[in-house]
């Protein structure tokens, strides 16, 4: 049985919240979903309204839409599945032929529209609700304002200009606007949210200072702010709140949920095998074969394997790849007959034996990438020993060899693929291709071809047909 987590409200998640809503209406979440205490007998908590906001995650949106845009446009990952199964829009994501009109994109467009303006609503009514314990609602105020910035933060990787939902329901705020929006609720949620060991057990899994710092410093990155993401990722990692986990293939098992190294994750909930974030690991699990324990979608390519294999990397390659025909650390055979070669290891769950549910929280931020992002920044402001005893703290661990050279142009190189293969398939692949202008490369080496309009996703047709002012990006 799973104890000691976040439990987050159903009803909020899949009931009341959405009574009467239309789905065509992506951006006017806020006359949606709000939830009047006057609506009915019951006055609902401002604690369960920020519950709901965390339950956007568990969604089934995040086990296909999300790595679909995610981990199957990159070189990391493959559609995977059987060849006769497109996945919907899988496969064109797979070959960078999706159009505005492709399903993902949508989806998560509207999940995340969905999840502000939640957050949003929940900032409204914990503010109103009278509450006279001012840091306790600081703290509900704060873990919104969090849940908020990291949906923005999405959607601005992603589309670049976007509107602000509670300034203008059309109206493209321009990126730098949108980012100085997410680092105002960072900067409330540091100043106010408790650190990670201060939380009550029943409140595991709830946003922390750290947390806040951790993504502001990787919101800083994304910017090229290299000072402040260096001293917002120190700050973290010098905080005393948080340590590498010893065993790096730990990180995604059971013993690894909400460890040492975790500054954020989403959370499941419930007794084993229930609820969670709807089919995470069957979607992504083992085809076929004796096992049947999933659906086989989002497999590692064979470039990845080869990245891993070329550095010798065996410890995080074998932590983050099934391979066919291999013995899991928990005695699961995968069998010769499954229908791939490869399956992403991150998103296994021991226990799930593919079940609709899972009870394996998705791991989103953690010390490791604090560290990464410290030893880019640092190389980029100069300080190539800063950057290399941050990035080698990381390969020490996976017991690989320091990396030495202090040629800014090398080192920088090296991060990147650094990054690779300690953050694959946790889900930032693609942004960070884009960050670093090397999508059409490395795209090109894994035999796909990079259009300069890939460098913003489409904005979804649905929502130009209902708001047609609304400007798309070029090329599409």
């Amino acid at each position: 049985m799973k104890i000691n987590k976040l439990y987050i409200s159903l009803f909020l998640s899949a009931g009341i919240a959405l009574q009467g809503c239309k789905d065509n209406n992506f951006l006017d979440v806020p006359s949606r979903e709000r939830v009047e205490a006057e609506d009915s007998e019951v006055i609902y908590t401002p604690e369960q309204f920020i519950n709901g906001v965390y339950g956007m995650f568990t969604s089934w949106d995040y086990s296909f839409s999300y790595i679909g845009i995610t981990d199957m446009l990159s070189d990391n990952g493959d559609k995977g599945s059987a060849v006769t199964d497109a996945g919907g829009d899988k496969l064109s994501l797979d070959e960078l032929t999706y159009t505005s009109t492709t399903g993902s994109f949508k989806s998560m467009w509207v999940r995340w529209y969905k999840s502000i303006g939640r957050a949003t609503q929940a900032i409204e009514y914990t503010e109103k609700y009278g509450l006279t314990d001012e840091a306790y609602k600081n703290r509900l105020v704060a873990e919104a304002r969090f849940l908020r910035a990291l949906n923005y933060f999405y959607l601005v990787r992603g589309w670049g200009d976007v509107p602000i939902q509670d300034r203008d329901l059309i109206k493209r705020e321009s990126a730098s606007e949108v980012y100085s929006y997410i680092e105002a609720d960072l900067q409330f949620a540091i100043d106010n949210l408790p650190v990670k060991s201060a939380y009550a057990a029943k409140d595991l899994g709830r946003a922390t200072k750290g947390a806040a710092q951790g993504l502001l410093s990787k919101v800083y990155l994304y910017q090229n702010k290299w000072q402040q993401a260096a001293d917002m990722a120190k700050t973290v990692i010098n905080s005393g709140g948080y340590s590498l986990e010893k065993d790096y293939a730990t990180i995604w098992r059971l013993a690894g949920e909400n460890g040492p190294e975790s500054l954020f994750e989403w959370q499941a909930r419930g007794t084993s095998i229930a609820l969670g974030v709807k089919q995470y690991s069957q979607v992504q699990a083992p085809r076929g074969g004796l096992v049947k324990l999933g659906w086989g979608f989002n497999t590692p390519s064979e470039n990845l394997l080869n990245a891993f294999n070329a550095e010798h990397d065996n410890i995080r390659r074998d932590a983050t790849i099934i391979f066919r025909n291999s013995t899991l650390y928990d005695g699961r055979v995968i069998d010769a007959g499954v229908e791939n070669a490869m399956y992403n290891m991150k998103a296994y769950s021991s226990a799930n034996g593919g079940a609709d549910y899972t009870d394996k929280n998705v791991r989103y931020l953690r010390l490791g990438e604090i560290y990464l992002i410290l030893a880019e920044a640092a190389n980029e402001l100069g300080n190539s020993s800063e950057a290399l005893n941050a990035l080698n703290a990381v390969r020490t661990r996976v017991k690989l060899a320091n990396v030495t050279t202090t040629d800014q142009a090398q080192l920088r190189q090296l991060i990147w693929k650094e990054r690779r293969l300690e953050l694959a398939f946790e889900h930032d692949r693609w942004f960070d291709l884009i960050r670093t202008k090397q999508a059409k490369t490395a795209m090109a080496a894994n035999g796909k071809t990079f259009q300069d309009k890939m460098l913003l996703f489409p904005i979804p047709e649905d929502q130009r047909i209902q708001t047609p002012e609304m400007p798309q990006n070029p090329g599409w």
